[in-house]
């Protein structure tokens, strides 16, 4: 399903990354929130590729997927 996110306790503290690499997910994540347009972080990481980026996206929306608990009344 993910076969460009990684996780290994040796490499950026068990983080996602991208394969393998000491780039993470958050750190695409937080670029493209920022504003930077993929191609903008394709050429400031050429060692990226842009199903690197699509899939840090589907990464996120698949860890954001709402779910709905009961919640204890305060």
């Amino acid at each position: 399903m993910f076969n460009r996110i990684t996780q290994n306790p040796t490499i950026m503290g068990g983080k996602a990354c991208i394969r393998g690499m000491r780039v993470t997910v958050s750190m695409i994540l937080s670029l493209l929130a920022s504003g930077k347009s993929q191609e903008a972080i394709l050429a400031d990481y050429p060692y990226l590729e842009p199903e690197d980026i699509s899939q840090a996206l589907q990464y996120a929306a698949w860890l954001a997927e709402e779910r709905e608990y009961a919640l204890e009344e305060a």
